[in-house]
C-alpha cells in the first residue's frame, strides 16, 4: 500500500465533459458533470478524503493539471474524453506520477466505435473503468481509496 502524501483526489474530465446531461443521453446518460462532482465529492468524503474536481477541453491544461496531481494529490481519476484516443503528451504526463491513476469512462469504450478502443492513456494508469456511467467515478474513487488507506 501506499501511503498518500495528501488525503486529496483529483479527478480530471476532458472535452466535451461539459456538456453530459445534453450530450448523447443514449450513450452518456442524463447526469450531467456538476452532478458527478457532487456524488464524488460526498462519496470521497465518507472515506476522509477531499475531492479537487476540474473540467477542461483544452489538452494543455490537463497537462498542467496532471502534474500538479503528482505534487499536491493522494491519487487522481482522469476521463480525458477524446482525448485518451489521441494524446500522447496525457500519456507522458501521467506516466512519472507515482500515485494511483484510474481512468475513468462513462461508456464501454470497446463495444464503441472502433477508433476509440485504442487509449493512450492505459499504459500509463493504474486501472481502467470504463462502462458503468457516472458510477464509473464512484468504483474509480473505491480503487483509489482502498490502494493509498
Amino acid at each position: 500500500m501506499t501511503q498518500p502524501h495528501s488525503s486529496l483526489i483529483y479527478i480530471l474530465n476532458g472535452p466535451n465533459l461539459n456538456l453530459l446531461g445534453n450530450r448523447e443521453p443514449d450513450i452518456y446518460g442524463t447526469v450531467t458533470l456538476e452532478d458527478i462532482e457532487k456524488s464524488a465529492t460526498l462519496h470521497a468524503g465518507k472515506s476522509g478524503f477531499g475531492v479537487d474536481f476540474r473540467q477542461s477541453n483544452h489538452e494543455g491544461a490537463l497537462v498542467d493539471w496532471i502534474q500538479e496531481a503528482g505534487e499536491k494529490a493522494a491519487g487522481l481519476i482522469i476521463n480525458a474524453g477524446a482525448l485518451t484516443h489521441t494524446s500522447v503528451a496525457l500519456r507522458d504526463a501521467l506516466a512519472p506520477l507515482g500515485i494511483p491513476v484510474v481512468e475513468v469512462h462513462l461508456s464501454n469504450i470497446f463495444a464503441r466505435e472502433s477508433f476509440r478502443h485504442l487509449s493512450h492513456i492505459s499504459p500509463a494508469a493504474t486501472g481502467i473503468i470504463s462502462g458503468f456511467g457516472a458510477n464509473s467515478y464512484i468504483l474509480g474513487l473505491d480503487a483509489i481509496t482502498a490502494t493509498v488507506s
